[in-house]
């Protein structure tokens, strides 16, 4: 009896304490409910105004609008929509649809949207109210009003208020029954625990160390953390991924754990010029443009080959520098090869052999056994490197691309309790081309040291499943894409890889696209008017560049009319000019182009600009927002941000994209012209119909794309990884005490 008493005593403020919760938080849900599909209606009403923008602005400008009403009266027959009204610059309600009340005039419709929460109570219901500025060359047209009914929000509203009671009530019952469980097994500690957790301690703040409830309160704690990141991964589009969240992700689910970055090229490289004076160049590779804002938001260590003529010169006695310069946001850690290696393991192994075999872009792969043995030993250093740049003996390391096959076996030897994610940014071939790799079992073994391994698209994944079945003894579980061997599991995921999405700040410092066509067209000597098609690739045969040179020369044959008023840019940056294949490859493009020129060419235009150097990304930038259409023609690429930069650039939402269905973006970018780059007829046929398309149809495509782009950004590539690695990690640290718990118990 003296113990039920007792029991009654914790359960009933638990209880108490659950229903006060339980009046707190649903407000807050319905708060947060109505705020979320606020922006979400938000959202729909701006594309709404897009779509309507350009027959407002015409309607306005020749004075009438009586032709816009069955467009809105139309555009009023969405379900969700109660009425749609028009006001003009100076503020009167011009046009308005049934629906729309007569006594809401355009100032009293501002004053509510600029209200928290926009609502309006009318006949029949609450509507949301939303203005939205109908944009134009010569500034606002006019301001179109939009009514959204606001019913299907209260009916998920409570729907949402049930199944929050009954998660209350069960976590209600269950803490009760746990309650009771305990106080019949030491009903003075649980009282001392309970106090303890009631004021915070164990979730706030961490126990006394001793203290027998300290391993659950940290448990729950890491619980809280799981749940409140896979519920913002839930959300979706309505929380944006930022270089801020990525941090918060780092110090809630990693606790801020060490994390170091292995790749062959290094983000910032140091020269020296003629005159012998130091500078910093950017290297042109996607790799650096996707990892380098992780790393400015995690403030990690680099490791990467030194290959500048001024690196030496720049490092620490301990071969670190750090950059970004004048920043200071990370440590760049450089590695130094000697020629014969940088020979044998970057030009000859991997990429006279990797680089062509996983491409499948009919180059023979080619396999040596001293470049085999420099691989192994180039691999061997930068994973010491890691080893002796890790500050405790469980980092996270993020391994980057074909070059380090070996190198994830290499550190779970040295670190066994490392959390190593490995990145494949390039194409993984079906086992019966990689088979042709002699050294094919090392290979797998080495990246099966990692925890996780992530390539660009599902497809990769399941070539690489299939070629580990083919070639080693393991147990693969398809459903959970997850492979074992020797009691090692490696997750085998895709992370579709992205690009860092342009601040506001640096946004608004960008010249307008009008300004940067007319700064190109100046420099390149071509003529008012002119219609621009840009690349920008490196001087490699995978980016299908003799591909679209070929659909140019077709396009010329088929529609002579763009003879004189076309002109392909090509940035084609140097790359790997060492191997001979390279340098046939840049020998027979600019053979073409002297052909194209000579067919097509006349004096003062040319059909093909080929710019054969490097180019900053402000020089990108320019020519992104000067150009009419962008033609990323991949034979075979891993994902190709080329044409996200592209997309990320057109802030005027203008510009086409056409893209190869064989590059991994193909998969996101549906608003593209996709087509087969093998395909010469279909390539001209798509840029054609790109230089004629109407600026509406533009500016439609590019929107749905920028909102692809922009949500789908490098941060969000990074932390899904991050977060796997974190549930995986959790999982090792509680398996661990679980094991250390039954060995104690054995004892």
């Amino acid at each position: 009896m003296n113990t039920l008493r007792l029991q009654l005593r914790f359960l009933v403020p638990l209880l108490a304490t659950l229903g006060l919760a339980a009046s707190f938080a649903l407000p807050l849900m319905d708060q947060l409910t109505l705020r979320w599909f606020s922006r979400d209606l938000n959202l729909r009403g701006e594309l709404v105004t897009n779509a309507l923008a350009e027959a407002i602005a015409d309607a306005m400008v020749e004075s009438n609008t009586a032709r816009l009403q069955p467009m809105i009266d139309r555009a009023a027959k969405d379900e969700r929509v109660v009425g749609i009204g028009l006001c003009t610059r100076e503020g009167t309600l011009d046009r308005r649809t049934e629906g729309y009340p007569a006594a809401l005039s355009c100032d009293r419709a501002r004053a509510v949207a600029d209200s928290a929460p926009p609502v309006l109570a009318i006949e029949g219901g609450t509507v949301h109210v939303g203005v939205h500025p109908v944009q134009t060359s010569a500034g606002v047209a006019a301001e179109l009003v939009l009514l959204h009914d606001l019913s299907f929000i209260e009916r998920r509203s409570q729907d949402t208020r049930k199944y929050l009671i009954a998660f209350i009530a069960v976590l209600g019952a269950a803490m009760a029954f746990i309650t009771v469980v305990v106080a019949q097994l030491s009903w003075r500690g649980w009282v001392s625990g309970i106090r303890g957790l009631l004021r915070g301690e164990g979730l706030l703040r961490p126990l006394a160390p001793g203290h027998h409830l300290a391993p659950l309160a940290a448990d729950i704690r890491l619980r809280l953390r799981d749940l409140e990141d896979e519920y913002r991964r839930a959300l979706g589009p309505e929380t944006e991924w930022d270089a801020d969240r990525l941090r918060g992700l780092l110090r809630t689910k990693l606790r801020g754990d060490e994390v170091i970055v292995v790749s062959n090229r290094e983000p910032y490289i140091h020269e020296i010029d003629e005159k012998g004076d130091l500078f910093v160049r950017r290297p042109a590779s996607g790799l650096v443009t996707a990892i380098e804002p992780v790393m400015r938001a995690c403030s990690g260590t680099w490791v990467a080959h030194g290959g500048g003529s001024g690196d030496r010169k720049t490092v620490d006695a301990h071969d670190r520098i750090k950059v970004p310069p004048g920043r200071d946001e990370y440590s760049l850690r450089r590695i130094w090869l000697t020629p014969d290696e940088e020979q044998g393991y970057y030009y000859g192994f991997a990429n006279e052999g990797l680089w062509p075999l996983c491409h499948v872009a009919h180059v023979r792969p080619v396999f040596r056994e001293s470049d085999w043995q420099a691989y192994q030993q180039v691999n061997r250093r930068f994973a010491d490197a890691v080893i002796a740049e890790a500050r405790s003996d469980d980092p996270i390391v993020l391994v980057q691309d074909y070059h380090f096959a070996l190198v994830p076996a290499m550190i779970r030897e040295k670190l066994p309790g490392a959390t190593i994610l490995t990145f494949w940014h390039i194409p993984w071939p079906n086992p019966e081309s990689f088979g042709i790799c002699p050294w094919r079992r090392e290979l797998l073994q080495g990246l099966l040291g990692s925890t996780i391994l992530g390539f660009h698209t599902r497809f990769h994944c399941r070539n690489f499943m299939e070629t580990v079945d083919r070639y080693l003894e393991a147990r693969i579980e398809q459903e959970h894409s997850i492979v074992s061997v020797q009691n090692t599991e490696t997750y085998v995921e895709s992370y579709p890889i992205s690009i860092e999405w342009p601040a506001k700040d640096i946004a608004a410092r960008w010249r307008p696209a009008e300004d940067c066509r007319a700064a190109v067209i100046q420099r390149l000597k071509l003529t008012p008017g002119h219609r621009i098609a840009l690349g920008v690739d490196r001087f490699d045969y995978t980016k299908g560049i003799l591909e679209r040179l070929h659909a140019v020369e077709r396009l010329l044959e088929k529609h002579p009319e763009w003879v004189g008023r076309f002109t392909l840019v090509q940035v084609a940056a140097p790359t790997r000019s060492s191997l001979e294949e390279y340098r046939s490859f840049q020998d027979r493009i600019e053979r073409v182009c002297r052909r194209i020129a000579a067919r097509f060419g006349s004096p003062g235009y040319e059909p093909v600009i080929l710019l054969v150097e490097h180019h900053e990304h402000e020089q990108l930038n320019e020519l992104y927002r000067a150009a009419d259409v962008c033609l990323v023609t991949s034979l075979h690429d891993g994902m190709n941000l080329v044409c996200k930069e592209f997309v990320a650039a057109r802030s005027d939402e203008q510009g086409v994209l056409v893209l190869s269905r064989f590059a991994g973006a193909a998969r996101e970018m549906h608003e593209a012209l996709v087509v087969n780059p093998y395909h010469v007829e279909e390539c001209a046929d798509a840029i054609h119909q790109a230089l004629v398309m109407p600026a509406a149809e533009q500016r439609e495509r590019m929107a749905s794309l920028r909102m692809t782009v922009r949500e789908f950004n490098v941060y969000r590539w990074a932390g899904r990884m991050l977060s796997d690695a974190a549930r995986m990690r959790l999982r090792q640290r509680i398996e661990a005490r679980v094991q250390r718990h039954g060995a104690t118990e054995a004892t």
